[in-house]
Formats: C-alpha cells, sequence, structure tokens
C-alpha cells in the first residue's frame, strides 16, 4: 500500500470532534492540552462542547480544525508503534486542502504542533481581517468545466472591474468561485447560462483564494517570517503547484501565497495518483476529502480516520498483504 494523507479544511469543524480519542488516546489529550495552554483558552472545550456558531468563526475553526487532525494523526502513531516494535507510519505525500495546507506541513515534520497553532491562529486573524476590509463572498459551481468557469470569471470582472476567480478545483464539475459580490452575481449568472446544474452561495463573508485576501498577505507574513521551519520529512504536494517540496523557504512562500491564489486540488490528487499512490487517507473530522478523492480518481482506495474506529480500519487495512 502506498499511501497519502490528506487533512481537511475550513468546514469540516463539528462540535464533538476529537472527544473519543482524548478518553483513549495520551497523545490526542496532549496535543489539545497544548493547544489549550498556546491559545490561551480552552480550544479543547469548543472543539468537544461548541457552540457551532463560535467553532464556525474563522479565528477558532482553523485552529480547531488544526488541532484536531494532528490529535487524530498522533494518536493514529500511537496506535502503529504499539502494534509493532519496528512499525512506523510511512507516507509517501501529504497535502491539505486550504486551510489544511498548514496542517500538512506540520504533518511533514517541517513545523512543531506549537508553531502550527500560532501560525494557523495568525492566519485565521489575518483573514478575518481581509474579509473586514475587503468583504467577499464564495459560491460552489456544480456541472460545469474549469475552463469555461474561468472564462466567465475574467469576463466578469472586467465588466464589474473587481475580481472573481476560481478558487477551489475541488473534484470533476464541483468548483468554487471567490471574489466581489457583484461580480460574483455576475459569474454565477454566465455559469447558469453555460448550463451549469446549480450555484450555491457559500455561507461565508471572506473572499478566500482571491485577490480580496491581499490585506492578509503583510499580517500573514510577518508571522510566518518569525517561525522556524524545518526540512519537511514527508513531501507536501502544493496546493498552488500541485507538485511536491520539502524547502523550508518554498513552504514559507507557498503557505502566504497559498491565501490569494486557487486551491488545484483535482491536479494535486492526480499527480499523487501518478506517483504511485493507491490509496488516500483523510485525517480530521468528516469526509469531505474522501468524497472529492473518490470522484477525482475512482480507482484507488479512500479511508476517513476522525476517530477510534478510523484508526483500527486504517491498521487493518495496512495489514492485508
Amino acid at each position: 500500500m502506498r499511501f497519502a494523507l490528506i487533512f481537511p479544511g475550513q468546514g469540516s469543524q463539528v462540535p464533538g470532534m476529537g472527544q473519543d480519542l482524548v478518553r483513549t488516546s495520551p497523545a490526542a489529550r496532549e496535543v489539545f492540552e497544548s493547544a489549550d495552554d498556546i491559545l490561551g483558552f480552552s480550544l479543547s472545550a469548543l472543539c468537544f462542547n461548541g457552540p457551532s456558531d463560535i467553532l464556525t468563526e474563522t479565528i477558532n475553526a482553523q485552529p480547531a480544525l488544526l488541532a484536531t487532525s494532528m490529535a487524530i494523526l498522533e494518536a493514529l502513531r500511537e496506535a502503529v508503534n504499539a502494534g509493532s516494535a519496528s512499525a512506523h507510519l510511512s507516507p509517501a505525500y501529504v497535502a491539505g486542502h486550504s486551510m489544511g495546507e498548514v496542517t500538512a506541513v506540520v504533518a511533514s515534520g517541517a513545523l512543531t504542533v506549537p508553531n502550527g497553532l500560532r501560525l494557523i491562529r495568525a492566519r485565521g486573524e489575518a483573514m478575518q481581517f481581509a474579509g473586514e476590509q475587503n468583504p467577499g463572498a464564495m459560491a460552489a459551481v456544480l456541472g460545469l468545466e474549469a475552463e469555461v468557469l474561468d472564462q466567465a470569471c475574467r469576463r466578469a470582472s472586467q465588466e464589474i472591474g473587481r475580481p472573481v476567480q476560481l478558487a477551489n478545483d475541488n473534484a470533476p464539475g464541483q468548483i468554487v468561485v471567490s471574489g466581489d459580490k457583484d461580480a460574483l452575481v455576475r459569474v454565477s449568472e454566465m455559469a447558469r447560462a453555460a448550463g451549469a446544474r446549480r450555484v450555491i452561495p457559500l455561507a461565508v463573508s471572506i473572499a478566500a483564494h482571491s485577490p480580496l485576501m491581499q490585506p492578509a498577505i503583510a499580517h500573514f507574513s510577518q508571522s510566518v517570517a518569525s517561525t522556524f521551519f524545518a526540512l519537511a520529512e514527508i513531501p507536501l504536494i502544493a496546493n498552488i503547484t500541485a507538485r511536491p517540496m520539502i524547502d523550508p523557504d518554498e513552504l514559507k512562500t507557498e503557505l502566504i501565497q497559498q491565501l490569494t491564489y486557487p486551491v488545484r486540488w483535482v491536479e494535486s490528487v492526480r499527480y499523487m495518483v501518478s506517483q504511485g499512490v493507491d490509496t488516500f487517507v483523510e485525517v480530521g473530522p468528516g469526509n469531505v476529502l474522501t468524497g472529492l478523492v473518490k470522484r477525482i480518481a475512482p480507482e484507488v482506495h479512500t479511508l476517513s480516520i476522525g476517530d477510534a474506529a478510523g484508526i483500527e480500519a486504517f491498521i487493518q487495512l495496512q495489514e492485508q498483504p
């Protein structure tokens, strides 16, 4: 089995995430306790109990997801190591969707968990600030080719005089667009006229992965510059280029530029498959990425690990000949 670990982004958060692992895994419990200490408030209580509206706020959702995904990953490593003195977790690649890319950098060994938590909190604050400076909107477009939608975005941007662009190329026929509200309305009209099956406005007030996030760059760049990055032990497939990177400076640039660049998830998954990856393991709450991978590469195996049952399923999968 040649597998990749993939980490979900904002939107996968849900009250109760990680709670069962804390009861059974000292490694998972340590991650949440560290997060509470580093951030100066009970992030663990927010993850376990909500309320959902507070957990969903960008500045909370991002560190909550990183902490939960890393708690799950540490519990997985703990379980794998307990099975055999020589056993260890050896993914071919790591990748994360949008903010999940910061989690993936931590999982790669390039960032410590404490530094990753500080950085993701700064990212959420920077994005919230940018959203206040440049309010925007996002929408999912179903049933339209990326090339057609990209052209619609370019035309709408020219007509309205404000930017809108492809934000997430999630799966064939499922693309998120992001940008100015009026430009988004116009591109939605064009998408429907071009044959889109549905255009679904997203419940967000920021235009992630668009030029409207530019005000976040300066603040977040300072946080990234002051954070130590090591050489990644596991190659990370970058959202921007859909290619592997391990160099600390390249990783820093990726995390900064990713705020305004599209997430090339389809290309990322297809690249890993081309390199022999036959199994994708989603580490975090929910199974959003698992669903996307199934649509991109139906031939591969997928597994979602969000609790103790998921960890056991992975161990059984790894033991298969």
